[in-house]
């Protein structure tokens, strides 16, 4: 099933993406050439896979894969095209690696503007491109009409970890600090006020971008952390909850600590919802030992000047406490349901 030039559906915006059979014939392969192909690079349509040199002198693979089906497609500060590269390499550099490739699936709906996905793919080879990422290979499909929603899209991501660097739960110990690289919540609310057309005075944009420039000022600080997350669904709360489950450790987050933009800040109290379970899209929080806290902090702050410390690890069972101005204490725990569905 592929584009059909030969059968063209009029449309205020041009022609648009039509269902066929035969996956391998002409209009596949003029879809791949005329759009996907100059978009992403010809490297990823040469053969059936790819070769790629990932890891060297004693380096590990890391690699990860992810789907994305956010709706809309276009949001204040990205779209599905950025979202799926930034999101790919984010859950890289949360492992300690440096993004070396991505794979990259497409699966199109019927009646999807070929401007629409034009517009994708060049969001895709732009972030790809700020991240220094290559898509190595990929797939397209395409789907009736009614059954994709537009574009869905599918990578896989491989990376290269140091031999020098161990990341993860595991490493977390009592006396850790913990670090967030910014403003939490903006993605989640920038999403939920184009959906709902809430159109606040101030427009909410997602915080939607790469966090591998956190990670090499980390490293340029002689700075590694024990462990990394990228804060996506369920937000700052949900990353720290499942660390702190995973290291069986107690953590004390301040409150008043953790920064909020004023106008996410303002949304949330007009709509009863809470920033620290909103999701992010270009933000992770950061645990670092004692010593390194403050060398930690100051190169996060070189890339995001929101940047914070805002708690610490203590001695326990895995439970996360949220402490308030007033000294008072309350247990965060992961929502019971998806608040924002379809965010990433």
């Amino acid at each position: 099933m592929s584009f059909d030039p030969s059968c063209p559906v009029p449309a205020p915006d041009g022609p648009l993406v039509t269902l066929a059979h035969g996956g391998g014939g002409r209009a596949m392969h003029r879809l791949l050439a005329e759009h996907i192909g100059p978009s992403v690079g010809d490297g990823a349509l040469r053969h059936d896979g790819a070769v790629v040199d990932v890891v060297r002198d004693g380096g590990r693979l890391a690699v990860t894969t992810d789907s994305f089906v956010v709706t809309p497609l276009f949001f204040p500060g990205g779209d599905i095209g950025k979202l799926a590269v930034y999101g790919t390499v984010n859950d890289l550099v949360a492992t300690g690696a440096e993004p070396r490739v991505l794979t990259l699936g497409l699966i199109l709906e019927e009646g999807l503007p070929l401007a629409t996905l034009d517009r994708v793919l060049a969001s895709i080879r732009s972030a790809a491109d700020e991240a220094g990422v290559r898509v190595a290979t990929g797939d397209t499909k395409v789907v009736e009409r009614g059954k994709g929603d537009g574009v869905f899209i599918n990578t896989t991501g491989l990376g290269e970890v140091p031999s020098s660097v161990e990341i993860g739960a595991w490493k977390v110990r009592e006396g850790d600090a913990v670090l967030v690289s910014g403003d939490v919540g903006r993605h989640g609310m920038a999403v939920l006020s184009v959906r709902e057309s809430l159109g606040f005075a101030t427009p909410i944009e997602s915080d939607c971008g790469s966090l591998l420039p956190n990670w090499r000022a980390l490293q340029a600080a002689n700075v590694v952390p024990s462990c990394m997350r990228d804060c996506t669904r369920g937000g700052l709360a949900a990353s720290v909850v499942e660390i702190g489950g995973a290291a069986d450790v107690d953590i004390v987050l301040d409150e008043g600590s953790i920064p909020v933009d004023p106008g996410v800040r303002a949304a949330c109290e007009i709509l009863g919802l809470d920033a620290v379970h909103l999701a992010c899209e270009g933000r992770m929080v950061v645990f670092a030992r004692a010593e390194d806290a403050d060398t930690a902090l100051a190169a996060l702050k070189s890339v995001e000047p929101s940047a914070a410390r805002i708690g610490t690890v203590t001695e326990g069972t895995g439970r996360v406490w949220l402490r308030d101005a007033y000294g008072g204490e309350r247990l965060l725990d992961l929502p019971l349901g998806e608040a924002l569905p379809r965010i990433c």
